[in-house]
């Protein structure tokens, strides 16, 4: 396509196309802004007994939503840490609450260690043993059942439970008092995080028992140090003096027993970079919650160790050891061929403007004046002569009906035109006497 013959097009048809071309270029430049500004959701899978997991991750979930981050939460209740685990396995959830003793965490990644939970071991004050070792002919109930089942191995493993005939009783929190009034069992042993809001539940139980004045005193594992040779999943812990109660102190003094943590893990094949955007999100929205969720001032990095108990995921990693990209560094490339695509995209509006616009109408008309020339010079009979004559006529006509629409040349290229146009007719003449004299 000449140049000449694009001049000939009309105006609105060329505003048409570069109206066309400009809402193409800003329709892509939207969608590829909405792919990379748009939230990342990843399903969470979460479940406890008494149902603070999942509360716990839906008020996070609905922070991130509020403070409208990049990453984005789906909650979906497991009812159990196990079956949580399941769900990270299967590939049905990217992210899972889990106990460090839940099984089936092989792809597995850290994202945040959330608190610890502690095993506490209680029994009325009326019970002269102070030690596990020391219980003889004893029932302890278990709150929490089979989520607690890999406690009860490990602890059968380091003591001679049978010697003592002690032995172990599922117990639903809410039958915890009954069992205990009842006779069903001696000692309770519940696996919690030490906050105020589980230490209460743990002291009802015992006030609500036969025994209304009773005080609940703790039962100290004194072999608590072998436990994690059998158990890795386990960790001594002292609870410190005064836990259970202020005054007079429960215990009286620091009491040992054994600890185990709780998760926030991630699929390994989740994205590195996402990982490390949802865990700054996380530490960001600890500090939002914290008055409203006090457990979450037990929240941290997870270890970064290679051989720990749930390796930690790339991109946690990243965030917690404090290389994390920034924009320029992360977007380098990206920023750079951006800014070469948004020059040829000028470039390109730039000569669609001149292409549409009305400055390049003067020399429209002049160019294909001056092509009309060799026409002339060339033709063989008068009719070719005729119909290079109809050929300005409809130029010269064209003109004048854009300059009636207000949108024609100036005068002085008006007057160019004129002159160009009055040669055109001296060489159509010359041209015609020649043909007509041989």
């Amino acid at each position: 396509m000449t140049k000449v013959a694009v001049n000939l097009w009309p105006r609105w048809l060329r505003a048409l196309l570069v109206g066309a071309a400009t809402a193409a270029i800003i329709g892509g430049s939207w969608l590829t802004y909405r792919h990379f500004a748009k939230p990342i959701y990843l399903t969470v899978a979460a479940g406890s007994a008494d149902g603070e997991a999942l509360a716990l991750t839906s008020a996070i979930s609905a922070r991130l939503a509020a403070s409208k981050s990049h990453i984005r939460l789906r909650v979906n209740d497991s009812s159990t840490s196990a079956k949580a685990a399941e769900l990270l396995a299967a590939g049905k959830a990217d992210l899972a609450i889990v106990r460090g003793d839940t099984g089936g965490l092989a792809d597995a990644r850290s994202v945040m260690l959330l608190t610890h939970g502690v095993v506490l071991i209680m029994a009325p004050a009326t019970v002269s043993a102070d030690s596990l070792g020391d219980l003889r002919d004893t029932t302890i109930g278990v709150i929490g059942g089979a989520i607690n089942r890999q406690m009860v191995d490990a602890l059968k493993q380091v003591y001679q439970f049978d010697r003592a005939k002690v032995r172990f009783q599922d117990v639903a929190i809410a039958d915890g008092a009954a069992a205990l009034s009842s006779g069903q069992v001696h000692v309770l042993l519940a696996v919690v995080p030490l906050t105020e809001k589980y230490l209460t539940k743990m002291r009802q139980l015992f006030q609500n028992a036969a025994a209304k004045a009773a005080v609940p005193k703790l039962i100290e594992i004194e072999a608590a140090g072998a436990i994690p040779n059998v158990a890795p999943y386990y960790e001594s812990y002292d609870i410190p003096k005064g836990t259970l109660r202020g005054a007079p102190p429960v215990p009286s003094d620091d009491l040992t027993s054994l600890r185990v943590s709780l998760f926030l893990v991630a699929n390994k094949s989740v994205d590195a970079d996402t990982i490390t955007d949802l865990a700054q999100a996380l530490v960001d929205v600890r500090r939002d919650l914290l008055s409203q969720y006090p457990i979450l001032a037990q929240a941290g990095a997870p270890s970064t160790d290679p051989d720990a108990l749930i390796p930690i995921h790339p991109g946690a990693a990243t965030y917690y050891g404090g290389n994390q990209q920034s924009f320029l560094d992360k977007y380098d490339d990206k920023l750079y061929y951006g800014s070469l695509l948004l020059g040829s995209l000028i470039s390109i509006i730039i000569a669609a403007w001149r292409f549409a616009g009305s400055d390049a109408e003067a020399q429209s008309m002049l160019e294909p004046l001056y092509e009309l020339r060799h026409e002339i010079k060339n033709a063989k009979t008068e009719p070719e002569l005729d119909e290079t004559e109809k050929k300005i006529d409809d130029i010269l006509k064209a003109e004048l009906t854009k300059n009636a629409r207000g949108d024609g040349a100036d005068g002085s290229e008006m007057g160019a035109v004129s002159l160009a146009a009055q040669r055109l007719h001296h060489l159509m003449s010359h041209r015609r006497a020649r043909l007509r004299k041989s």
